[in-house]
């Protein structure tokens, strides 16, 4: 039974890989996960110098999942290349760094130092606020999608994965500016923009007032942009948002994924992703089906 997919000639053992910023670099949860299962660990988001992140609070419980406006804290690149690689080195899965910056040149200036370390594959989170552009997030139009995957190309050795928002009009449109920009992979879909008031206190419940939906209840939607987006690019697609079961993992790569990241069910299950593996493994067999790449978009 093969486990093994493809993501733009990089070879992962199985398609179940963690999602940015809901697993760290590895090491918090390598007590809890055997990473060696994984068909890869993608990194919380690294920017070239040091973030602080937003005020406190930033994480709110919400009716089948949470909101978060963390602000991408981070310790910036040189301490991830001591630090965070060495470590991922120690196992045998892929390695995908998830890149964010406030400006083109922030972006390719991590995408630089990284040419020559030993990471697999680089996810560009877009949903990052286009500071020079007064704040409205690269990914939100798609002039800016196609111009930062250019550039980021330019600078980029190993494979590139533009991690589109779900907060357009569109999914699609965003989808192929980036394949005409050069993208290799596509990731999608980041949170949802929402909010929560307290009512007893008057108060908003994050200190940024609002903060990305993640968690169950933005699956559905999630399926449906996956579907969306397979139906109108080429490229490869990881699709994420909402899974918490093996049947979910397989309903996005039936939808066209052809692989799956695990983000919010880490954090209430730390052994989520490896029983995710697991219970696709065992579908296959119940299914008879002899290879996993049937499923990818098979969807009638």
């Amino acid at each position: 039974m093969n486990m093994k997919v493809d993501l733009a000639g990089v070879t992962l053992d199985n398609p179940v890989m963690t999602a940015s910023g809901t697993f760290g670099s590895g090491e918090e949860f390598s007590e809890f996960v055997d990473l060696n299962k994984l068909g890869a660990v993608v990194t919380k988001g690294v920017a070239n110098i040091p973030w602080e992140g937003n005020p406190t609070p930033r994480v709110a419980e919400v009716y089948g999942g949470m909101l978060n406006a963390i602000g991408l804290q981070n310790p910036g690149i040189d301490l991830f290349i001591e630090r965070d690689i060495p470590f991922l080195k120690k196992y045998d899965t892929k390695i995908i760094v998830n890149v964010c910056g406030k400006s083109t040149a922030d972006y390719c200036e991590v995408v630089e130092r990284l040419a020559e370390q030993p990471v697999d594959m680089l996810e560009i989170n877009i949903s990052c606020p286009n500071v020079k552009e007064g704040g409205i997030a690269f990914g939100q139009d798609p002039k800016s999608v196609e111009a930062i995957t250019k550039e980021v190309k330019k600078y980029a050795k190993q494979p590139v994965i533009m991690k589109l928002s779900p907060n357009v009009t569109d999914i699609t449109e965003m989808a192929k500016a980036a394949e005409a920009g050069g993208a290799d992979v596509l990731s999608l879909i980041n949170t949802l923009t929402g909010m929560k008031i307290d009512i007893h206190k008057r108060k908003f419940a994050l200190a940024n007032k609002t903060g990305g939906m993640s968690g169950p209840a933005i699956h559905p939607i999630a399926v449906r942009m996956v579907y969306q987006t397979a139906q109108a690019v080429r490229l490869p697609i990881i699709g994420m948002g909402g899974i918490l079961t093996a049947e979910d993992a397989i309903e996005m790569m039936l939808a066209g994924a052809t692989a799956v990241s695990v983000g919010t069910a880490n954090f209430h299950n730390p052994k989520v992703t490896e029983e995710i593996v697991a219970g696709m493994q065992t579908y296959l067999e119940e299914q008879q089906i002899a290879d996993i790449r049937e499923l990818i978009g098979a969807v009638q």
